[in-house]
């Protein structure tokens, strides 16, 4: 997993409640499991005006004009704005792997679905939550400014905008300590790899019995 310190990042405002993980990374896509190659299909029935399918080429498909990330003042995206209840829906890994493959690292909305939250931390994707006054203040400066960005420092847990302004955000420290060390679950069991490995010897020697034939 990518290690999160710091972004500056092209802010994408979906201005839109409770997307779903169907709506995020639609079910047709969901066969495979390799974490990658999904981005072609984020927001899928959104972005396209035709029936998206796996394997598919999509740089030949019909796009939705209309639709935020098609729009080129928003081309290379890495900052996602949203809004309340992001990620509701069915509880499918693909949603931020599809995010984190086109290209997000970060995502700022009112109120997330606790399991697409879980799941997107253990992605490497960074997820803040602000109050829905700010968040209302973000859209308006986003839509008015193009090439908007925002300075998200993990460690301070700051987010700068253009103006100067610094606004703090909360994280939870384990879930901190994994970004910023790129650490997903594999990641986090490897470093006790020393303690396992001491811990299967003494196994070893105190019940040989379970090791012979």
């Amino acid at each position: 997993m990518e290690k999160f310190i710091r972004k500056l990042g092209l802010v994408a405002p979906l201005d839109r409640a409770n997307v779903d993980t169907d709506l995020i990374i639609p079910k047709q896509f969901l066969k495979s499991i390799k974490r990658t190659g999904f981005g072609p299909n984020l927001f899928d029935e959104l972005r396209y005006l035709d029936e998206g399918y796996p394997g598919q080429d999509c740089s030949n498909r019909p796009v939705n004009p209309e639709f935020v990330l098609n729009q080129p003042r928003y081309e290379g995206a890495s900052v996602l704005l949203a809004r309340k209840n992001f990620g509701c829906g069915s509880s499918r890994e693909h949603a931020p792997w599809a995010l984190e493959d086109f290209g997000f690292r970060v995502i700022i909305a009112p109120s997330f679905a606790d399991i697409f939250f879980n799941n997107a931390f253990k992605n490497g994707l960074l997820l803040i939550t602000l109050d829905e006054q700010t968040v209302d203040r973000l859209f308006k400066e986003v839509e008015a400014t193009p090439g908007y960005k925002l300075d998200v420092d993990l460690i301070g847990q700051t987010i700068t905008t253009p103006s100067g302004e610094q606004i703090a955000f909360e994280v939870d420290p384990f879930r901190k300590h994994c970004l910023e060390n790129g650490l997903d679950d594999i990641g986090i069991t490897l470093e006790n790899a020393a303690a396992i490995q001491h811990f299967e010897q003494r196994h070893k020697a105190e019940n040989p019995w379970l090791f012979r034939g």
